[in-house]
């Protein structure tokens, strides 16, 4: 059953929210890596020096990882623009509602996430 305008509308404001909370993230993150980077001197001790760079590539991961989430949610946006929000960019099946409620900027059903990660469908 196609979603209804009132949900399409709740949806795009939850993935707003969420893209500016993302973008917040990152560029926290972001700002903290380069500060880290910044602060490095001679005087730190080898394994705290070791600490630091664990922590900067930590915090690497998790920002890349917020730039791909940031990338579905600007696709589910224009997905809405579109008129195809809750349709799957692969199968063109309907998104179950469960689905978008757990992960609004899903674009895709669970069966072709898993196909498209495991290199199935490209």
């Amino acid at each position: 059953m196609p979603l209804k305008k009132s949900q399409i509308e709740d949806f795009k404001k939850r993935l707003l929210e969420l893209r500016e909370e993302m973008t917040k993230m990152v560029k926290e993150t972001s700002e903290d890596v380069k500060t880290v980077g910044e602060s490095k001197g001679y005087s730190q001790h080898q394994a705290d020096e070791g600490t630091d760079d664990f922590d900067r590539t930590i915090s690497l991961q998790l920002t890349d990882k917020e730039i791909r989430i940031l990338r579905q949610i600007d696709r589910a946006l224009e997905k809405i623009e579109e008129g195809t929000y809750g349709i799957c960019d692969i199968s063109e099946e309907e998104i179950p509602l469960k689905r978008l409620e757990a992960i609004p900027y899903a674009t895709m059903t669970v069966a072709s996430q898993e196909k498209f990660e495991k290199g199935q469908i490209t």
